[in-house]
């Protein structure tokens, strides 16, 4: 059964971005059939051609939004060259949405070594065996990379590759958008202004 998401006029009662944010995600975990924390992440190339996929929300609050991935790999390459993003999550069955865009920063090493370390084995070691967004000649490739990466560690804990580790996308602004009748949506922008926002309602 499709949950019922509290009314669009919440949009009103609560003037902080992100406690409004934090209450819908909230709201999103309990609800959404799958997974609730993928976020639409937008990269820009080195010719200015924007990229986009999905990756999971590994934390957010007041300080941005955090994710994790090969710094080698596409995103991570076009956010360390082009430190700005965009992320949108989209709750399709609770018919919202969340749109973000601000400057990207790595989080310190401590931050990445504790969320690697939580991170099941095998992930620990796909991180080591793919290299990713590269091209592959064959699946059997990255396989033998898992076994061999599989056996140099052994039994010991797996260390966090060099190379891997955690964004923050600290929105400048943050949209919400709660889905009305007849298409005439309930829509709000907040911009950073100071350390504060600014808030303004738009039109659907």
């Amino acid at each position: 059964m499709t949950a019922t998401p509290p009314p669009p006029g919440d949009l009103d009662a609560i003037q902080d971005p992100f406690a409004l944010f934090a209450q819908w995600f909230e709201h999103a975990r309990a609800h959404e059939p799958n997974d609730p924390d993928a976020m639409a992440l937008a990269t820009v190339d080195a010719d200015g051609l924007p990229d986009v996929r999905t990756v999971l929300c590994r934390g957010m609050g007041p300080e941005g939004l955090v994710f994790y991935t090969n710094h080698e790999s596409a995103k991570g390459r076009q956010l360390t060259a082009h430190p700005r993003a965009a992320g949108l999550f989209h709750w399709k069955s609770l018919r919202r949405q969340a749109r973000f865009r601000g400057g990207v920063s790595p989080v310190d090493a401590a931050t990445s070594d504790a969320y690697f370390r939580a991170r099941p084995r095998l992930s620990q070691i796909g991180a080591w065996a793919s290299e990713q967004s590269r091209p592959l000649d064959a699946r059997a490739t990255l396989e033998a990379r898992v076994e061999e990466f599989s056996h140099r560690f052994g039994e010991a804990p797996v260390p966090r590759p060099p190379h891997w580790g955690g964004f923050r996308l600290v929105p400048d602004e943050i949209e919400l958008w709660a889905d009305g009748a007849f298409r005439l949506h309930d829509r709000v922008r907040f911009t950073r202004s100071g350390d504060g926002w600014t808030r303004r309602r738009l039109y659907p």
